[in-house]
């Protein structure tokens, strides 16, 4: 651009990168896609695992694509927004990440096509929501109601979401565990299973070994080694301060001019813990726990009574004893009741060496309750988790939802094969975005039958045939290699998820294809700070000293 005297008006910095139009676009979407195939071989029982390795050496071999994506190091801009969509399916339903970032980058290889054949992008983003809000209709028609007594479907979810994931050795007893931990939660009234079913690794054993326990396990050991190491039919009092005798502000003195004086001082000190400790014990606590210190006094009399005493329990910890055991949280530990004391089967210390813990088992009607791993590795437990975690948010989503479909690439070739029957309705180019998007639907079973060694071509044209007579329930048994009507399989997944799955990955597609201009914003980092407000300027600097006053 000229003024008025034919010189050049910079508006952009030409020295900032910049690029725009169908180059933008084709970049965005060849970023976008990359990410898609970095997991796509991931997807379903039969897939590949990934090994990611830091800075530092730590391996985690996982095959979860939240956890991949969340670990690999993306640096374009088009690429992280398509790592939000894996984030944003983890969050909303803790499983189906995979089949999300897959299906975005399908439809991103779509639209690719039909921009070479001159549709505008915003042709295709309208097509592609009218597509995905019928596609959703699909679903919900083709969905099947279930309750939450209907323990064989529950399970089967559970089994569905562990499938593929290390669990295999012990799959069956762990869908079990995850369909118990979350029917307990939700007796007591309680839904949150980040804060009230917590996974811990023990190391030595086998997955076979892992168990569920009714109750709670904390980081903790006894305060005094010469306590009970267990306590049977514990009673179980929590105190949110310590025990110990309050001592007077600093500048008081008390003077004392004999022996007799110093018993009595003593005397006094001693009998202000003991009153705190009998209170306890006459509401009939024998294990107590405290969020603040408990004293060396304190810690005598207590054990001179076979109570079992935690100090210093974390906030976390104090709530999850509450909620596992019922015990009433008190500021002070004078004038218990009986009322105020959790109760459990049993209190125990665990633990090799240094190393203790303290279990909270046989809880009544516990509101929160402990998966505990065991495993011969570090790498192997974390990956257990993670299928574990899956397992229990996709059998709350059918809790909550209380709505499933058969999975083996089932429900996309419904979709794919009714959108592509719908599009035929429709007039304009958008009809052009709906074919396109019933074809990119198609790419996560066929990523999933390519993924078991199997041929797409010949098992995708059978199960379409399937389904247009109507067999909609139809699909790949993976672990058979076979066409059959899925609802004789184990594999089952909740409405929920695949819905979401459409929604992220429509969203990420529309934003990316959205962008026709990419270029350097005017703040990049640490470049742009001036020097002397650098980090690496402080070396050598000392923080000045601060007046007492």
């Amino acid at each position: 651009m000229a003024g008025v005297d034919n010189q050049p008006i910079i508006i952009i910095d030409p020295t900032k990168t910049r690029t725009t139009g169908r180059d933008a676009q084709s970049m965005n979407i060849t970023a976008a896609r990359a990410v898609a195939e970095a997991v796509k071989t991931t997807l379903g029982p039969k897939g590949m695992d990934k090994m990611l390795v830091n800075g530092v050496g730590d391996i985690t071999v996982t095959n979860d694509g939240a956890q991949i994506l969340e670990q690999i190091d993306v640096q374009h801009p088009a690429a992280i927004m398509m790592i939000e969509v894996s984030k944003t399916q983890d969050q909303e339903v803790g499983d189906g990440t995979t089949s999300a970032v897959v299906l975005g980058g399908e439809l991103l290889g779509q639209a690719e096509k039909l921009i070479g054949m001159n549709v505008h992008p915003t042709i295709i983003v309208n097509g592609y929501r009218i597509a995905a809000r019928k596609a959703e209709e699909i679903l919900q028609s083709a969905a099947i109601t279930v309750t939450g007594d209907d323990s064989d479907i529950l399970r089967k979810i559970a089994l569905t979401a562990l499938s593929g994931k290390g669990s295999e050795m012990a799959i069956d007893d762990l869908a079990d565990m995850c369909v118990e931990a979350i029917r307990i939660i939700f007796k007591a009234d309680q839904t949150d299973i980040e804060h009230n079913i917590q996974i811990l690794h023990q190391r030595g054993g086998s997955i076979r070994d892992t168990n569920l326990i009714r109750g709670i396990v904390i980081d903790k050991a006894r305060a005094q080694s010469n306590m009970p190491k267990r306590i049977d039919n514990a009673k179980i009092a929590v105190i949110d301060v310590g025990i110990q005798v309050q001592r007077t502000s600093n500048d008081a003195k008390i003077k004392i001019s004999s022996p007799d004086q110093l018993d009595e001082a003593y005397h006094e000190e001693y009998q202000t813990v003991k009153d705190q400790v009998d209170g306890l014990i006459k509401a009939g606590a024998n294990v107590v726990v405290t969020e603040k210190g408990i004293d060396d006094i304190s810690l005598h009399y207590l054990a001179s009574k076979n109570i079992i005493a935690i100090r210093r329990a974390k906030e976390d910890e104090i709530k999850k004893i509450v909620k596992a055991t019922g015990a009433v949280i008190r500021s002070t530990a004078i004038d218990f009741s009986p009322e105020d004391l959790g109760s459990a089967d049993v209190v125990e210390e665990r633990g090799l060496g240094n190393y203790k813990m303290i279990y909270f088992e046989g809880c009544n009607n516990p509101g929160a309750v402990t998966i505990m791993i065991h495993s011969g590795a570090d790498f192997i437990a974390d990956e257990l988790e993670r299928a574990i975690n899956d397992a229990l948010f996709v059998v709350k989503v059918v809790l909550d939802e209380g709505k499933i479909m058969y999975g083996g690439g089932a429900p996309e070739i419904e979709v794919s094969t009714r959108l592509n029957e719908y599009a035929s309705t429709l007039s304009g180019r958008e009809q052009l975005a709906v074919t396109a998007f019933a074809e990119a639907v198609e790419g996560v079973p066929r990523s999933l039958i390519e993924n078991a060694g199997l041929d797409p071509v010949d098992i995708l044209v059978k199960i379409r045939s399937e389904h247009k007579k109507g067999n909609r329930t139809v699909g790949l048994n993976v672990l058979t290699g076979k066409v059959m009507d899925m609802k004789h399989t184990s594999v089952v997944e909740p409405l929920k998820v695949k819905i979401q799955s459409i929604k992220s990955a429509t969203d990420a597609a529309a934003m990316i294809l959205r962008v026709d201009d990419v270029f350097e914003s005017k703040y990049t980092g640490l470049m742009d700070v001036k020097p002397e407000h650098r980090v690496d300027s402080y070396d050598g600097i000392t923080a000045p000293d601060l007046d007492d006053d």
